[in-house]
């Protein structure tokens, strides 16, 4: 995911945030649900917003966890994390996996520069 969008020239500070926002996403399905398969995306949605989304198997439609953790907690801070530097996430039934799609969009500063194609030669 990175390489992605990095090649997307999105700047430095949101490629490393969404990396950061998808590892603790993922870490929450993997760990608070028996998914066998968990799918990742990320989309553009506008030049200076992008979203991430991460999908699991799990089927008992229960809450997600949003406990908080403790100060001598070693573990817990991942969705403190997400609300954090999100813009905006939550959670919806998921149409790929049938299970959750969490999801969180990054809002990011200023213009980037647009990735054109090279002009043909005449």
């Amino acid at each position: 995911m990175e390489a992605w969008l990095a090649s997307r020239r999105l700047p430095a500070e949101i490629v490393g945030y969404a990396v950061l926002l998808v590892s603790e996403l993922v870490t929450n399905a993997v760990i608070h649900t028996l998914s066998t398969r968990i799918l990742c995306g990320a989309q553009l949605v506008s030049d200076t917003r992008l979203r991430l989304e991460v999908h699991d198997e799990d089927l008992t439609g229960r809450d997600l966890p949003r406990r908080r953790p403790g100060s001598d907690d070693e573990c817990g801070r991942g969705l403190l994390l997400v609300q954090e530097m999100a813009e905006s996430w939550g959670a919806d039934r998921s149409a790929l996996t049938m299970g959750n799609a969490v999801w969180a969009t990054l809002a990011f500063p200023g213009e980037r520069q647009v990735v054109a194609p090279l002009p043909s030669r005449p």
